[in-house]
């Protein structure tokens, strides 16, 4: 036994040192496992082949009959692409010799946003636009013949990829030596004199003078001008609703200083909030003061719901940040003698990891955005240049550097790399989840306390069903949020996707973190593995399903109205089951072959044009999602009973439920069949047992079950007692009811007569 035990720790201990030296090696470039996949001709024009990856920076040349007119590469070996999934979009770029992008094509991503509702081919078509930016005056923050082009619903991944092809452009032109673009040289074989944020400079200023020298910029753009503007993008686009405001009435009017500067920051925050600004920076780490009075709020709500701020960002070179909830702080007053009022003024921290220098000039963009449909939104671009004045600024001479030792001569010495870093694409990560929790505090405890609230409603049930009438309140009640909170407002509708993506993660690259990008959705999973133990899936299908929701609250209007309701034939009920677990397992093998396949034809749930999209979605998914609800008109749940693939899903691990808590009487089915009769979603046989595979737990046979008035057994037993009182002068000191026990009815005393 002992001998065994030493054999598994030595495998054990084998096993981890090979996974340990396997993750310590450098990280192949990941631009080769997408050539196969598109045309040279695609990325570069012209180009008919591609060449080896070079052994220094992960790209590609592209050939044209032989000679090299250009060059490929990968947007995820240069920087972190790390969207709202927490995966990296993988982008592949051509790039000229003269820094120019000559195409780029969209090859992988996860983006929840996309998966739900928006066509792929808008943000294909988005970042094919990318073709003829030139990133040397991009880089400069000059006109580089491109505007970033949102699509509505989906402006943090536009703005991810937007980010990473400027930025992986910019690293690989700069690697290259491409157009403008140059190695750095030293003065006389020693290093180059560099300019840096001179912390010493400390003198208190006023409102005045920052002003005037600098060490504030200012934007401000009137209502007129921004009419103007977005009426350039097109009148169709135009929004017709939007009021123009009196000629000269700011719209936007921003001020911009760097903060972490002891002069610039002490004069606009006081003594007090500047030494709790510094407490606050790591090293490394610039902090800037954001403050506007104008209509347009740089803030907005997008980090309210997601943790980003998506109206601002940072861009330095190749370098841009767009700032996260943790990175923000309010600014209660500015406190430089002569500020004006404003109506927003906050803080934003730029980490030192992202490689900004506030040494050099930088530029702050700016995302205007306006509302032209239901979801349809068209977007503007402005930029605040800044440039720190020569006054906060000193000239240090770096020490010199060791010479680099003598490369090993081994292949891992000269694999190359990853650029972006796979830690630094963890930290991401997991710092996204974490930030999003965060935000959506508000909605995780009120979904909490309803998912507490109904626990406690199939724990005790047998009192929450004791009154019908209540019952079916509380019923109807949590429904309607179920369809309005869970679904149309938090968008917290599960599918079968979800079901398919675990699947597919737990046999490649599971990640906890890709599942806890969304708290209201891993809370619902959670519930539900935890229901599926106890009560099979009538938990999530009868009570926090959104679609089913709106089927039976629907359907409710239907019975209000006088639709007549149809009851199929027990025969050919019973075969429509097996309808949704062939459309379960089709999607679940086409899974297996490929995801993103599975992924398109799960359409067949009109989930996410009814709950998530709320409808505005083109006509045909519209017109499917309202066939599906249509004959729920007429058969409650008809949806639910006989299509729902996620349904389905959640049925096969049901069967492992561990209890039985809907109470039976051993005459049920034989020969009463008034639950049979009642159950909305006929799960119960005519022999009287509850089929768990479809039962919604929806407890109308547990009403029934203690009705005095419809249940057989009941009546009968009442009357039985109430004969029993009648021949014993007994009287029950309950309600008559089904466990009640009884007392003695008291009796008037008498009196022999005098």
């Amino acid at each position: 036994m002992i001998e065994t035990l030493v054999r598994l720790v030595r495998f054990t201990l084998l096993l981890l040192a090979v996974l340990v030296s396997a993750s310590a090696a450098p990280a192949a470039p990941l631009v080769g496992q997408y050539l196969d996949k598109i045309a040279p001709g695609d990325l570069v024009p012209g180009a008919d082949s591609f060449g080896a990856i070079r052994s220094d920076v992960p790209v590609v040349p592209a050939l044209e009959g032989g000679k090299e007119i250009g060059w490929v590469f990968l947007t995820s070996d240069f920087v972190p692409t790390t969207g709202y999934s927490g995966k990296p979009i993988h982008i592949l770029a051509g790039l000229s010799n003269a820094a120019v992008i000559t195409g780029v094509r969209l090859m992988k991503h996860s983006e929840p946003i996309v998966l739900v509702g928006i066509p792929e081919a808008k943000i294909k078509a988005v970042t094919e636009k990318y073709a003829g930016l030139d990133l040397n005056k991009d880089a400069a923050g000059e006109d580089s013949g491109h505007d970033l082009d949102i699509v509505s619903g989906a402006t943090v991944t536009i703005m991810v990829i937007d980010d990473s092809i400027r930025r992986a452009g910019i690293k690989v032109s700069k690697a290259l030596g491409l157009g403008g673009f140059h190695a750095e040289s030293t003065t006389a074989g020693g290093p180059v004199a560099q300019k840096v944020v001179d912390r010493e400079y400390d003198e208190r200023q006023d409102w005045q003078t920052l002003a005037g020298d600098g060490s504030l910029r200012h934007f401000s753009l009137d209502v007129a001008t921004i009419n103007k503007d977005f009426a350039a993008l097109g009148d169709q686009r135009t929004d017709k609703n939007a009021e123009p405001g009196p000629e000269g009435d700011a719209y936007i009017d921003l001020w911009v200083g760097l903060a972490s500067q002891p002069s610039i920051g002490r004069s606009l925050l006081g003594d007090s909030e500047y030494e709790n600004l510094k407490k606050m920076l790591k090293e490394g780490d610039e902090a800037i003061l954001i403050a506007g009075s104008g209509r347009w709020s740089f803030k907005g709500s997008g980090y309210v719901r997601g943790g980003i701020f998506d109206r601002i960002q940072v861009i330095q070179d190749d370098v841009s940040h767009r700032f996260r909830d943790r990175e923000h702080r309010r600014v209660v007053r500015v406190a430089a003698e002569g500020a004006p009022a404003f109506g927003e003024a906050d803080l934003f921290i730029v980490p030192a990891k992202s490689g900004f220098d506030a040494a050099e000039p930088w530029r702050l963009q700016m995302l205007v955005q306006r509302a032209v449909g239901p979801i349809e939104k068209v977007f503007l671009t402005y930029e605040l240049g800044y440039d720190l004045p020569d006054r906060y600024l000193r000239t240090v001479t770096p020490a010199p550097q060791a010479a680099p030792a003598a490369p090993q001569a081994d292949a891992a010495a000269a694999a190359p790399t990853n650029v972006a870093g796979d830690d630094g694409a963890a930290e991401i990560r997991n710092a996204l989840w974490k930030r999003i929790w965060q935000t959506k505090r508000v909605e995780i405890v009120i979904l909490s306390l309803a998912l507490v609230f109904l626990t406690g409603i199939f724990f005790f049930q047998t009192f929450a069903t004791k009154n019908e009438r209540i019952f079916d309140i509380i019923r109807t009640s949590f429904l309607v949020f179920t369809l309005v909170f869970v679904g149309w407002y938090a968008n917290a509708q599960l599918s079968v996707v979800n079901i398919l993506a675990v699947a597919s993660a737990l046999f490649s690259d599971f990640r906890w973190e890709t599942f806890l990008m969304d708290p209201l959705i891993f809370l619902l999973w959670f519930a539900v593995a935890a229901a599926l133990l106890f009560w099979a899936r009538g938990a999530y299908c009868g009570w926090l399903c959104p679609f089913g929701a709106l089927q039976e609250l629907t359907n409710k209007i239907a019975r209000a109205l006088k639709v007549p309701q149809v009851t199929l034939p027990w025969g050919l009920h019973e075969r429509l089951w097996p309808v949704k677990y062939v459309i379960f397992l089709g999607l679940f093998g086409l899974s297996l072959y490929s995801l993103a396949l599975a992924e398109h034809y799960a359409e067949v749930e009109p989930f996410k044009t009814a709950i998530i999209l709320k409808f505005a979605r083109p006509l045909p998914f519209v017109l499917f999602a309202l066939a599906c609800l249509a004959p729920g008109l007429f058969i409650e749940r008809f949806y639910c009973r006989y299509v729902c693939p996620l349904g389905a899903g959640l049925a096969i691990p049901a069967r492992l439920h561990m209890f039985r808590w809907l109470k039976r009487y051993r005459e049920c089915g034989n020969p009463c069949q008034t639950c049979a009769h009642e159950c909305p979603v006929q799960a119960i046989h005519p022999t009287g047992e509850i089929n768990p595979n479809e039962c919604i737990s929806c407890l109308h046979c547990q009403v029934l079950y203690q009705s005095a008035d419809r249940c057989p057994v009941v009546i009968g037993k009442i009357k039985k007692r109430q004969r029993f009182e009648a021949q014993t002068g007994l009287a029950p000191s309950g309600s008559g009811q089904p466990g009640v026990t009884y007392r003695p009815k008291a009796r008037a005393e008498t009196t022999p007569a005098q």
